[in-house]
Formats: structure tokens, sequence, C-alpha cells
């Protein structure tokens, strides 16, 4: 994996009640082609052109029941706790504690002074 540019968007979701039915829509309408990513019970999806993953559609279920369905951006971050300082800080909100993604990294969502709503992503290096 190369090393994530920090402030780069680094993966976009869609979290939604009905992804099966949504991710058809998208694979319809954009050309995506669709890969299954199981969730033990249920499969989430990536989305992807040309062999390179584009994007998540995703189901409202377990860690992802709280978040708003729209299309949610992941920003990188190099500090995800000074990153969540700075955010309340600055007048911003705290959506969510850090959840972990395994090797991956973790991430948390927050909401900006406007309302505006995203997802603050630091890598494991």
């Amino acid at each position: 994996m190369d090393k994530p540019v920090i402030g780069a968007i680094g993966w976009i979701d869609l979290t939604v009640p009905n992804a099966t039915e949504v991710k058809d829509f998208y694979a319809a309408v954009t050309g995506w082609e669709v890969a299954p990513v199981s969730m033990g019970d249920y499969d989430d999806y990536t989305m992807s052109s040309d062999g390179e993953a584009r994007a998540g559609v995703c189901h409202k279920r377990g860690q992802n029941e709280n978040i708003p369905s729209n299309w949610m951006i992941y920003i990188n971050v190099a500090d995800i706790e000074k990153s969540r300082e700075e955010c309340t800080g600055r007048g911003g909100e705290l959506l969510s504690d850090i959840i972990g993604m395994g090797a991956m990294g973790r991430y948390c969502f927050i909401k900006d002074p406007a309302g505006a709503v995203c997802a603050l992503f630091e890598h494991n290096q």
C-alpha cells in the first residue's frame, strides 16, 4: 500500500438501509463493477472501475447504523486524536468514538461548525 496523502480524500462510502438495491442502481448508472464484502451475516459492497476500488455501498447496520444516508468522505489525517481536539476546539462536534479497522487504521465521524458531516481516517503506517 502506498503511503496515504494527509488531507486527501482516501475513500467514499454510501451507507443506506437498502444497500443491495442501491448498489445495483449505481452499477447500472455509473458502470461500476460490484464486489461483495462479507460483514458476517450480510454483505456490503465495493464499487470498482478499471479494476480499482472507487467507493463502498454499505448497509445501515452495526457500526454504520447511525451514519447519515449520504455519500461520506473519509479524509486522511496524521493523528486522529489531535484532529478530534482541533474539531471540538474550533466549534465542531464529535459524532462517534474512534472506530478500529484492524490493520488498515481507524476512523471517526465529525460535524463541522456549519453542520456538514465527514469522517477522519488515520492509516496504520
